[in-house]
């Protein structure tokens, strides 16, 4: 079996996991990899993550060319984004679940970091999560800004709409999405209550012991 085959049926299993999980509905979210040679293969447009055929999924050079598959996410553009700023990212997941999105519908007096550090999986695996500003689904503008943000970080919340989280391999994209959502729960959770989130101490211990 090749790379490309084995990283098409992984786009779909861990799809379909996202789905199943409730991270995923309809035809919201998008998944990429990349390939060895610099092209993606990326989640076809109006496709639902949960029914994903692997033979289907989009192959796009790395400036946006379509090179097999079905067409690409209409965000594929933004995934490049990511990738020309971050070459340690091998994989992407965007998705519109419900508690993230939440989060990014919220006022916020600081858009370089919108969730506390509730936790030290948090902290560990998404760190500071700035807040992108609001462009219109399928806006091209929309990649200059998440390139500025992919710059400095490997997760973001994009306004109005939802996260997108690169990471070393496709199995770790996953986790620190899930990780991500489950800190938006719990920031709802808690609410007003008073809490207490990790110190700047614990913050900078975490990420001397653990480095990104």
């Amino acid at each position: 079996m090749s790379d490309e085959t084995r990283l098409r049926e992984a786009i779909a299993r861990y799809g379909a996991i996202l789905y199943q999980r409730g991270l995923a509905h309809g035809t919201a979210g998008n998944i990429s990899v990349r390939l060895d040679d610099g092209s993606i293969l990326v989640t076809p447009t109006n496709s639902c993550l949960g029914f994903l055929d692997p033979g289907r999924i989009s192959k796009v050079g790395n400036d946006g060319t379509v090179l097999a598959g079905d067409p690409p996410s209409k965000e594929a553009f933004f995934h490049l984004a990511v990738y020309q700023e971050r070459p340690a990212a091998q994989a992407i997941v965007h998705l519109h679940c419900t508690h993230s999105v939440a989060v990014s519908c919220l006022c916020h007096e600081d858009t370089g970091n919108v969730l506390p550090p509730l936790t030290a999986y948090h902290v560990m695996r998404i760190g500071k999560l700035p807040l992108v500003p609001y462009f219109r689904p399928g806006d091209r503008a929309l990649a200059e800004a998440v390139r500025n943000a992919a710059r400095d970080h490997a997760a973001m919340l994009l306004a109005n709409h939802g996260p997108i989280v690169s990471a070393r391999s496709l199995e770790e994209a996953v986790y620190n999405s899930e990780e991500l959502e489950e800190t938006a729960k719990l920031f709802f959770l808690i609410g007003n209550r008073p809490s207490r989130p990790l110190t700047c101490e614990a913050v900078e211990e975490l990420n001397r012991v653990f480095p990104s």
